[in-house]
């Protein structure tokens, strides 16, 4: 024991790496128990289990490193040498924490959109909660990072000469940094505006630079709108504040379609009425609010019938106005094919061609050798 003590005394980056080593040790096995703790304690609440989940991997790394910080505080080596260890321990340590902390939001976050699934058929409410959270949460997490980095860099004594230095002309550098980081900043106050007066939520269907599609995810910088052909358009936040665009589902998912078609002027239009009522009733896509057809336009050639039909949501108003199309058209096939629109001409004859008719010379006709000369 005396010669282990003599040669750690004799080499301190040895007692160093040894002291270093048995704190790491001892950080694990504490972080083991405490981790086993936790998870007993937080079995039956739902937010406490997430926050553990969330957080176990920062917290695994973080408890070595801060008993490895406190090993650092009498170690035997030249004071250089254990001023840089130090700071890179208190590095380690911010990004550890830095990371904690975003974990931790991500937990509460995914609390709350657990608690408000949008898998429902009326799901305005949790989808301006889900938006909400997402957004603020993205929000807090990129300040988290931007505080944690900036921690890092005060570490640095030069870094502190420097910040002191633009403290001192703090007007130009203000001007500067906000013309540098003005659509970062821009996206971030955007995406607040956003969170709190919700424009656009999750699962929104929208009409955006005249595509069609749903709100998929909300970042801190842009929108992903997946469009109906399953691609995907990349807006940027700052779009939804400047710019006019449709959103369908902004108070309720509920929408009334329209089908446009042409018919002949001899169409009845009470039995296309009878049996677009037919059509609604036998299709599990109308909700039975609106049922409506009416003559909206017409032309020298035929007149135009509008029929208005509602459903829940935009999705199933799509595949009902096209049920639609297709059941009446049928309907005029089977029933009236005669009156769908035609295209007419009248052909008239003058006094006088008849005459000319009579006196016109017929033409030499040529009977071959043989025949017999047709009777006049």
């Amino acid at each position: 024991m005396e010669a282990a003590t003599d040669l750690l005394q004799r080499h301190p980056w040895l007692a160093l790496l040894v002291q270093c080593g048995a704190a790491a040790a001892i950080g694990l096995v504490l972080h083991a128990v405490l981790d086993a703790i936790a998870r007993r304690a937080a079995k039956h609440y739902v937010l406490a289990e997430r926050v553990v989940w969330y957080t176990r991997r920062p917290m695994q790394a973080l408890v070595p490193l801060l008993l490895i910080h406190v090993a650092l505080a009498d170690a035997a080596i030249p004071a250089a040498a254990l001023t840089m260890l130090r700071q890179l321990m208190s590095i380690a340590v911010i990004l550890l924490v830095t990371l904690f902390v975003v974990r931790l939001i991500a937990a509460f976050a995914d609390v709350v959109v657990r608690r408000h699934p949008t898998d429902g058929p009326d799901n305005w409410r949790a989808r301006s909660v889900q938006t909400q959270v997402r957004v603020l949460a993205r929000t807090a997490m990129f300040v988290v990072g931007l505080l944690g980095v900036g921690s890092v860099l005060m570490t640095f004594p030069n870094v502190r000469q420097i910040g002191a230095s633009l403290l001192a002309s703090a007007g130009l550098a203000g001007i500067i940094a906000g013309l540098a980081a003005r659509p970062v900043l821009g996206n971030l106050i955007a995406g607040l505006q956003i969170a709190l007066t919700q424009p656009i939520r999750v699962d929104d269907v929208l009409i955006v630079e005249n595509e069609w599609g749903r709100v998929e995810e909300i970042t801190s910088t842009y929108v992903v709108v997946r469009i109906w052909d399953d691609r995907r358009l990349i807006v940027p936040l700052e779009y939804f504040i400047q710019k006019p665009f449709q959103n369908w589902t902004r108070q309720t998912s509920d929408l009334i379609g329209s089908v446009f078609f042409w018919v002949d002027y001899r169409m009845p239009v009470q039995p296309l009425r009878d049996a677009l009522r037919k059509v609604l009733e036998a299709a599990p896509e109308w909700d039975g609010r609106v049922c409506v057809l009416q003559v909206t336009d017409f032309t020298e050639r035929a007149m135009q019938l509008r029929a208005l039909v509602s459903t829940r949501d935009a999705g199933t108003g799509w595949d009902l106005r096209c049920k639609v199309r297709e059941q009446l058209i049928a309907y005029m096939q089977e029933h009236h094919p005669a009156w769908l629109p035609q295209l007419r001409a009248s052909m008239e004859r003058h006094p006088g061609d008849e005459a000319q008719r009579e006196t016109r010379p017929l033409p030499p006709q040529h009977i071959p050798e043989g025949a017999t000369a047709p009777a006049p």
